[in-house]
């Protein structure tokens, strides 16, 4: 259940509007490091350079790669890359879209090395997390002790990342998004002061890094309060696709009935080699009750006959899955948020898939429950009052023309014009509107005069950026 976007492109896009093309770094002057720094650097002609440069989406060609341990290391890429006019990249995972992660000729605060997992308050069930943790090896900590957090759905993210911009994960409904269980941040500003944030300690700092994705400030770790999760109920439902719109209709209804334990994603996948046409239902009770699980999935079992069926009880760490993109694959992948799936947005769903260009995927998460009952003025994430998002993406080799990719973007425009805004995590179609639709008009005014308290210059700018008011 992946929207992979193809590895080894030689460009970068750095805004959704624009992309960069990659100028080799021995071209640049290279920049000069301090004692602090030098140790942790990762420069052109180190056996690891290779791969340090290079994010999900692509190979940048970055002056230097600092692999930070501490946020005093964090502080020091930062004024290093203030003092010298350079990009700055901040890459916990690296897998956003756009290749935020890397840049050319600047530097790269590769913040993989702060990655510990501990439950600080077992009682409290609080988690402290550092921002460059995957969230494959958070589940793997926190299953002896018996807690999960709700997060994606591929083990390889990044903390950071995710948890600064949403967190769709597999108990959503049931606990909200990643963000929501923010308790605390620990924050490197641009100038170099190192805070704490939480709802008594700089709580508009706190508001902005619950949403505003590494706008604000660098996030070395995060206090997560986790949920008493050791086992699910979670498995994939698949159905031929021979009435995709009785499909959808049935799908929503179900879901308007489920309680809140119970997360799904309906998946409209076309035939791929050997993998036939499908439409697959990921399920995911919160909990170990089976009884209940099989109650709830029931009527997602009777939307048509199965064709396969493997949900089973199963540990929580067990259903997170990495993504492998094919080589020369570059993925083109949007989504929207509703308020109503109503029949308009089932119908443009059903005409996406139907016109399979760029082999068509389209994925249909639920959500409503837990999401929202927080008000939508509680963080820097506005848009709640959400009943689905709708994901959907094409794939195009890596380097194929403008044309060939319009004709692959061109037909999921409909579904994104129905939708009231976008969720961050799954974009990665250029485009000026971005930051317009993942931010409400007074959530997007609040975000840019928190911005320009922290960072008046705009210094942290390859991400979506919200500029200072």
């Amino acid at each position: 259940m992946r929207f992979p976007v193809g590895p080894g492109r030689s460009d970068v896009d750095l805004t959704p509007g624009g992309s960069m093309t990659v100028t080799p770094a021995a071209t640049r002057a290279p920049l000069a490091l301090g004692e602090d720094l030098a140790p942790i650097a990762v420069r052109d002609g180190h056996a690891d350079y290779p791969t340090a440069r290079a994010t999900y989406a692509g190979s940048g060609s970055p002056d230097v790669v600092l692999r930070a341990t501490t946020p005093q290391h964090v502080a020091a890429g930062i004024r290093l890359a203030v003092d010298t006019g350079r990009p700055l990249s901040i890459r916990s995972g690296g897998h956003n879209a756009f290749g935020y992660g890397t840049n050319d000729g600047g530097v790269v605060v590769d913040l993989s090395g702060i990655a510990d997992v501990e439950v600080i308050d077992a009682e409290a069930r609080l988690v402290r997390v550092g921002a460059g943790a995957t969230w494959g090896a958070v589940a793997a900590a926190l299953a002896p002790h018996g807690l999960a957090l709700t997060s994606g759905d591929t083990t390889s993210v990044g903390v950071g990342g995710l948890a600064l911009s949403g967190g769709m994960g597999w108990m959503v409904r049931k606990h909200g998004l990643t963000l929501d269980l923010v308790r605390a941040a620990d924050v490197v500003t641009v100038d170099g002061r190192v805070l704490r944030a939480s709802a008594d300690e700089h709580p508009d700092l706190f508001w902005a890094v619950r949403g505003g994705g590494g706008n604000v400030g660098v996030v070395t770790h995060l206090e997560l309060e986790a949920a008493p999760v050791s086992q699910v109920v979670a498995g994939m439902v698949t159905f031929a696709p021979d009435d995709v719109p009785g499909l959808l209709r049935g799908y929503r209804e179900a879901m308007r009935a489920a309680p809140e334990e119970l997360t799904t994603a309906m998946l409209l996948m076309p035939g791929f080699a050997e993998w036939p046409a499908a439409v697959s239902v990921f399920c995911c009770w919160a909990g170990d009750d089976e009884e209940a699980a099989a109650a709830a999935i029931a009527p997602i079992r009777a939307l048509a006959e199965p064709t396969a069926d493997t949900v089973a009880l199963q540990p929580y760490a067990d259903i997170l899955e990495e993504a492998h993109p094919p080589p020369g694959v570059r993925g083109l992948v949007s989504n929207a948020l509703f308020d109503d799936l109503d029949d308009r947005v089932l119908d443009a769903i059903a005409e996406r898939y139907a016109a399979g260009s760029g082999g068509a995927v389209v994925f249909v998460r639920w959500l409503s429950g837990a999401l929202n009952r927080v008000p939508a003025d509680a963080t820097a994430w506005g848009h709640r009052g959400i009943e689905a998002l709708v994901a959907h993406a094409g794939f195009v080799p890596v380097d194929a023309d403008d044309a060939t990719v319009e004709a692959v973007v061109a037909p999921g425009r409909a579904i994104d014009a129905l939708g009231v805004g976008a969720y961050a995590g799954f974009l990665g179609i250029p485009g000026d509107e971005a930051v317009t639709r993942i931010y409400p008009p007074e959530t997007l005014d609040r975000l840019r005069r928190v911005k320009r308290d922290y960072d008046p210059d705009n210094v942290l700018r390859l991400n979506f950026n919200v500029e200072p008011a």
